[in-house]
């Protein structure tokens, strides 16, 4: 599959990583179509970047709003050729504190909406087409505090390889990135604790933490034609962090609650 001209789809692509992976695409001539939960915000994303561009609203938690939302991209553009799903949140609290509907939110999003767009990719894409989810380093290095998020992110990793399997006879490929702590709006409250952004930048041994665009120029390189032999992939972008330790989210909170000023 050639991208020139492809038809993009980014969900979650009005902030964020989704925001600088659909910039991207649309600077290499693929016709972007911007997902998000804020329709607005997804509009005026797409304005941004000028014609092709469309912002669709769209929530990937429900089934009937991402199958028409799929409908509505393959009646204006025909077949698509490339999925990015970038939706996500994190509701941190330990394992004896967390509240049913916090995990069922964290879940629901983060990997429910990972399978539901892979099940409405699998319909709508051209043969030979991709497909990338934004996984997470806690999808492989547990975290305190982080239970919700590693299990959903850790199930996408899996989700990532058997759909590889299942698409791989027509041609489509489906992969991951495992993004570390980058500067985004979800990652926005840790940076109020303080210490919290520092203990993870000790803990990457390139010493700093991401950038949105980091992760989309590797999200451009999986839907391009020289990833082409690569499927059922996860790629750690997280400046070496998997080698290390994730920082302890409640010691950082304890602190700060006893050293208010």
């Amino acid at each position: 599959m050639s991208t020139d001209h492809a038809v993009s789809v980014v969900i979650g692509g009005a902030s964020g990583i989704g925001r600088a992976t659909a910039q991207l695409m649309a600077e290499r001539g693929d016709t972007v179509v911007i997902a998000d939960l804020d329709g607005d915000a997804a509009n005026s994303r797409a304005a941004e970047l000028g014609a092709p561009a469309s912002g669709l609203q769209v929530q990937v938690t429900d089934e009937t709003s991402m199958r028409t939302f799929f409908d509505t991209v393959t009646t204006q553009h025909g077949p698509i050729d490339i999925v990015v799903d970038c939706a996500g949140i994190s509701r941190p609290g330990t394992l004896a504190d967390l509240s049913l509907d916090d995990w069922k939110a964290t879940i629901d999003v983060c990997l429910t909406g990972a399978f539901l767009t892979v099940k409405e990719a699998a319909r709508s894409l051209r043969d030979g087409g991709s497909v990338v989810l934004v996984a997470s380093l806690n999808g492989r290095q547990p975290g305190v505090a982080m239970g919700a998020y590693c299990s959903a992110k850790a199930g996408v990793l899996m989700l990532t390889e058997v759909a590889a399997m299942e698409l791989a006879p027509r041609g489509i490929r489906v992969n991951a990135v495992n993004p570390g702590f980058v500067h985004t709006p979800l990652t926005h409250g840790a940076t109020l604790v303080p210490g919290l952004v520092e203990e993870y930048i000790e803990n990457t041994p390139l010493g700093r933490a991401g950038t949105p665009e980091d992760i989309a120029q590797t999200i451009a390189f999986l839907t391009s034609t020289a990833a082409g032999w690569m499927t059922g992939a996860a790629i750690d972008l997280n400046g070496g962090a998997h080698a290390k330790r994730y920082p302890d989210i409640v010691a950082r909170i304890a602190d700060l609650a006893a050293d208010p000023a």
